[in-house]
C-alpha cells in the first residue's frame, strides 16, 4: 500500500494554507463551503454522466443507436436537456398543499445529497467518516420515503397518491434486507466505520473473504438497493403506464429535475455502497502471497478503482432494468417479505457463526 496514490496530501496541504492564510475559524468555514460546492458539483456532474450511460446501454440492449445529435455520440445530449428542465415554467397545482409539495422534493434531494457525502471516493477522500458510519447510511437514505410521500399527499392527485403509497410500502419494506444484508459485513468487519471497513479489505476484499455468507449477502442487497431506487423491474411507485409519473405527476421544471437527479444518484449510492462494503471501495485487489501482482495493482490510482467497481454494480443495475418486465405488487411484496428476508436473517446467523469459529 506504500506506492498508492492518496489524495490526504493535497487535502492536508489546502487545510494548511487557509489556516495560514485565514486562521482556524475562517479556515474552518471557507473549507465548509468548498466541500459542499464540491458534492453539489460531483451530485451533478455524475447525475449528467448516468442519464447519458443509461440512455446508451439501453440503447445497446435494444438494438438502437441512443443520443447522437447534441454533441459527439450525444455526449451534451444530457446537458441540453438539464438547460431545458431549467427553463421550464413551475406550474401551480390547484387545491394542492403548496408548503409540502414545494419542501418535498428538497427533502428528496438533500436525503440522497447527505448519503453521497458518507462515500469513500479514495484513499484520503471522505466527507464523512462517523465511527458509525453505516449506520448513518441507511438512516439518512431513508429520509428520501418522508419526502416521496410528502410529493403523493399534498399534490392532490389519486395517481400521486397511489405511487406514494406504493412508494412507502415498497421502501419501508426493502430496507430490511438491505440493512441486515449491511449488518453481515459489519459483523465479519467487527466495526461500523466506512473507512476501517475499506481498510480490512486490504489483503482481500469481503467478497472473498466472507465466503458463501458474504456472496449471499450481496446479492441480497443488490436486489433489495435495486428496489429502493423504484426502478424496473420494481418501478410501480412510477409505473408510466398506470399512473402516469406515479408520484411525481404534478410536478415541472427544477422541482420535478429534483426528483430526477436524485433517481439516478440514489442508483448511484446504491452501487457505491455495494462496492465500498463488499468489493473494497477504493482498495485495489490484492492476492495474498502474489507480491508483484499486489504492487502493480498499488500503481492504480484509487479513485480508478472506486468508480469502476461501482460503474460495474450500475451497469448489472440497468441490465436488470432493461431485462426484466414490471412486477405487480404483490409480487414485490411477496419477494420482499417471503423470501428475501428469511434468506437474510439466516445469511446474518451464518456469518455470525462464521466469525465465531
Amino acid at each position: 500500500m506504500q506506492q498508492m496514490i492518496s489524495l490526504q496530501d493535497l487535502t492536508l496541504w489546502i487545510d494548511e494554507f487557509l489556516r495560514n492564510l485565514f486562521g482556524g475559524t475562517w479556515a474552518l468555514l471557507i473549507e465548509f463551503v468548498l466541500i459542499g460546492l464540491a458534492l453539489l458539483v460531483a451530485y451533478a456532474v455524475l447525475a449528467l454522466f448516468l442519464i447519458y450511460a443509461e440512455r446508451k446501454i439501453c440503447a445497446f440492449f435494444q438494438c438502437r443507436i441512443g443520443p447522437n445529435r447534441v454533441g459527439i455520440w450525444g455526449i451534451f445530449q444530457s446537458t441540453a436537456d438539464m438547460i431545458k428542465i431549467l427553463l421550464k415554467e413551475l406550474i401551480r397545482i390547484n387545491r394542492a398543499d403548496h408548503f409540502l409539495f414545494r419542501i418535498a422534493s428538497f427533502i428528496v434531494i438533500i436525503g440522497s445529497i447527505c448519503t453521497f457525502a458518507a462515500l469513500p471516493f479514495a484513499k484520503g477522500i471522505q466527507v464523512l467518516d462517523f465511527n458509525i458510519g453505516v449506520f448513518y447510511i441507511l438512516a439518512i437514505s431513508s429520509l428520501g420515503v418522508v419526502g416521496i410521500l410528502m410529493a403523493g399527499w399534498s399534490s392532490n392527485s389519486k395517481y400521486t397518491m397511489i405511487g406514494a403509497m406504493r412508494s412507502g410500502a415498497q421502501l419501508l419494506s426493502y430496507e430490511l434486507s438491505c440493512g441486515l444484508s449491511l449488518l453481515a459485513v459489519v459483523v465479519l468487519a467487527g466495526t461500523m466505520q466506512v473507512s476501517q471497513i475499506v481498510e480490512q479489505q486490504s489483503d482481500l476484499w469481503f467478497i472473498f473473504k466472507g465466503h458463501i455468507p458474504a456472496c449471499i449477502a450481496f446479492v441480497t442487497y443488490l436486489i433489495a438497493g435495486h428496489a429502493e431506487t423504484n426502478r424496473g423491474p420494481f418501478d410501480l411507485p412510477e409505473a408510466e403506464s398506470e399512473l402516469t409519473a406515479g408520484y411525481h405527476t404534478e410536478y415541472s421544471g427544477i422541482q420535478f429535475g429534483f426528483f430526477y437527479l436524485a433517481e439516478y444518484l440514489n442508483m448511484f449510492i446504491i452501487a457505491a455502497i455495494a462496492a465500498t462494503m463488499f468489493l473494497g471501495g477504493w482498495m485495489p485487489l490484492h492476492i495474498p502471497g502474489w507480491e508483484s501482482f499486489n504492487k502493480v495493482m498499488d500503481y492504480i490510482p484509487s479513485f480508478v478503482w472506486f468508480f469502476g467497481k461501482t460503474g460495474f454494480c450500475i451497469f448489472l443495475a440497468l441490465w436488470v432494468r432493461w431485462s426484466f418486465p414490471r412486477l405487480r405488487i404483490d409480487q414485490l411484496l411477496n419477494l420482499e417479505w417471503k423470501i428475501l428476508m428469511p434468506i437474510c436473517l439466516i445469511n446474518l446467523l451464518l456469518m455470525s457463526v462464521a466469525v465465531i469459529f
